[in-house]
């Protein structure tokens, strides 16, 4: 073989670590798990879509058009999700060292590693997006999807794994985050595709196709997000690509806004590009890393006129106070839970000014103030599953469990101890939704002369008139918040307890409060939207449906809005209820915690 064609091929083919990583995790349950049920859900999703009668080819055709674009955004919200899990041990190899040492004396070339490490995990990805193909295909024989559309979709979807690839393995390859990024990372990704979807909405709303039509116009945005560019592609009767021989601007600009499919995979590739260039270029200076001091403990360090630290109260529950201070005790630990109660308050601040000065409409308010609080509860939910589902499995980990057990604390205090801790150091960032949506109801009683405080609403034959906010929601949102909050920490206890590793522990908690809130959010909608005071009950059991029906009454509970007082009331009860509810779940899953403690720890005593 020539030398040439043996150096490509050991760049991707025959890469030891491709190799490696394909064989190995072609043998292991969870990827089977995940390839199966990613399956299963596809599949579903395009059996529900296709319900419904079709008495003609063109219903038929409309029908399968629709099958179509379900699975298409479907497919692309998955693999969204599934590519930092296939990924997330790429990023936590860097809290392993010797790993890196061990395979930096390789003959290896830096760029056989970076592409090794790369593609040998994406390999995971791609195939579930090829083995969706049969179900895009079945699609054909009802007519309405070009072979275009969907090679289109698809394009979109690897781009995006890819890109999302290329970020994990530069963390990786840099040894720029550890295992605490690895969720940091996830929640990265899910919140720039919220954020940047909730803006394009409101950048499109101001510029229709059309006045009094439901059509608009791409906007900068819709070539930076997978979703957005899909819809364009999928959705171009309401999602207008504007003409591009008519668009000012040159021709980067042009090209962004008028082709934003080819502008979006572009972009994906090369930046791609770039990382995998950067991380290649970077990889040995890996090596050469010794233990330093950061300026900050340099500048800041705490200790006390003599040179020794000051005492500290620990308080009535040892563990408590170490999950309460242990977690915040780097620099950035410090200052990022008060940055973020700072953005969140000026943010909000921001969103009321523009809509006291008539910037933005009533609808616009909502979707700001709903997408930004949204966004706070989702950071919060997101902080509380990470940092619980740690907290046990890190400790067993690095030996930390193994000293604890000997001291004469028993595993009630323990699991009490991690509860009360972590819901105290997360304090500052509930307080987040409740700043945001305090400034936001004081707005609303005062009114300083606005008179778009309320919206006319249009509910079967009946005109209300619907307030841009309900004000309660300020203490509604924040009382249900913390004892969801509760129960997403003693779900990631519970699977911390049980779970080998760290990684493990936390997509497991992850998946079970996605299901939960999930399942809750959309029975609450469905129900909201068919039946009166019930579904306001029902909205008030998860905090984002809770977000959405005292911000958005009308999008998630219609009916419940002909009569208003009784809606407002019956949110005050539903979120009672709830408040209850999760409490009795959370004393529910402690007593079983505790009593199956003492088995679950020797059963998986040595492990790491």
């Amino acid at each position: 073989m020539p030398p040439f064609v043996l150096w490509l091929s050991r760049l991707l083919p025959t890469n030891p670590i491709v190799v490696r990583l394909v064989h190995g995790g072609s043998s292991r349950y969870r990827h089977l798990y995940i390839r199966s049920g990613y399956l299963a859900i596809m599949m579903l999703i395009l059996l529900f879509a296709l319900f419904g009668q079709a008495t003609t080819m063109k219903q038929l055709a409309q029908r399968g058009a629709s099958a179509f674009t379900v699975i298409s955004f479907g497919q692309v919200g998955l693999l969204c999700l599934l590519t930092p899990v296939f990924m997330a041990g790429a990023i936590a190899q860097e809290a392993s060292p010797r790993t890196w040492d061990i395979l930096l004396t390789t003959p290896l070339s830096n760029l056989q590693i970076v592409l090794g490490t790369l593609f040998g995990r994406l390999f995971f990805v791609l195939a579930l997006l090829l083995s969706t193909l049969p179900l895009f295909a079945t699609t054909q024989f009802f007519g309405g999807v070009s072979p275009e559309s969907i090679f289109l979709s698809y394009a979109i979807s690897a781009c995006s794994a890819i890109l999302v690839a290329a970020i994990a393995v530069t963390l990786s390859v840099t040894r720029s985050a550890g295992k605490r990024a690895v969720f940091v990372f996830y929640i990265t990704v899910v919140m720039y595709l919220f954020v940047t979807y909730a803006i394009d909405l409101a950048v499109r709303w101001q510029q229709p196709v059309a006045v009094g039509t439901q059509s608009y116009y791409t906007t900068w945005l819709t070539a930076a997000n997978p979703f957005l560019a899909l819809e364009s592609l999928l959705m171009a009767n309401t999602y207008v690509i504007p003409d591009v021989s008519a668009m000012g601007g040159g021709w980067l600009a042009r090209q962004w806004i008028g082709h934003p499919v080819g502008s979006f995979c572009w972009a994906c590739i090369l930046l791609s590009i770039v990382m995998i260039a950067w991380s290649t270029v970077r990889l040995r200076v890996i090596g050469t890393r010794g233990a330093t001091i950061p300026w900050h403990k340099r500048l800041f360090g705490r200790v006390s006129a003599t040179g020794e630290r000051q005492i500290r109260t620990v308080g009535a529950n040892p563990i408590a106070w170490r999950e309460r201070t242990s977690k915040g005790s780097s620099f950035l630990g410090r200052i990022g839970r008060w940055l973020f109660v700072l953005a969140g308050a000026a943010a909000a601040l921001v969103v009321i000014l523009l809509f006291h000065f008539g910037t933005i409409s009533p609808q616009n308010f909502r979707l700001a103030l709903g997408a930004l609080v949204g966004a706070e509860v989702l950071v919060i939910a997101f902080a509380a599953i990470n940092l619980s589902g740690v907290a046990v499995s890190r400790e067993r980990e690095d030996g930390t469990l193994d000293l604890l057990l000997t001291t004469p604390i028993q595993p009630g205090p323990y699991i009490a101890g991690k509860l009360q801790g972590l819901v105290q150091f997360l304090v500052p960032m509930i307080m987040v939704p409740f700043i945001s949506m305090g400034l936001a109801a004081l707005y609303v009683m005062i009114g300083f002369g606005n008179k778009n405080l309320r919206t006319t609403e249009q509910i079967d034959t009946t005109t209300v008139q619907v307030p841009v906010l309900f004000p309660e929601g300020a203490l509604l949102v924040p009382l249900v918040l913390i004892a969801f909050v509760a129960l997403c920490v003693m779900i990631g206890l519970g699977w911390s307890i049980k779970s080998k590793g760290t990684i493990g522990s936390v997509i497991a908690a992850f998946g079970v409060v996605l299901v939960v809130a999930g399942v809750l959010g959309l029975c609450a909608t469905a129900t909201g939207r068919a039946v009166g005071v019930l579904g306001a009950v029902l909205n008030a059991l998860s905090p984002f449906n809770l977000v959405a029906a005292t911000i958005a009454p009308q999008t998630v509970m219609p009916q419940s809005l002909l009569d208003i007082n009784a809606a407002r009331v019956s949110l005050v009860v539903g979120s009672l209820i709830a408040v209850v509810a999760y409490i009795g779940i959370v004393f529910a899953l402690h007593a079983n915690m505790k009593r199956t403690f003492m088995m679950t720890v020797r059963r998986l005593a040595g492990t790491n």
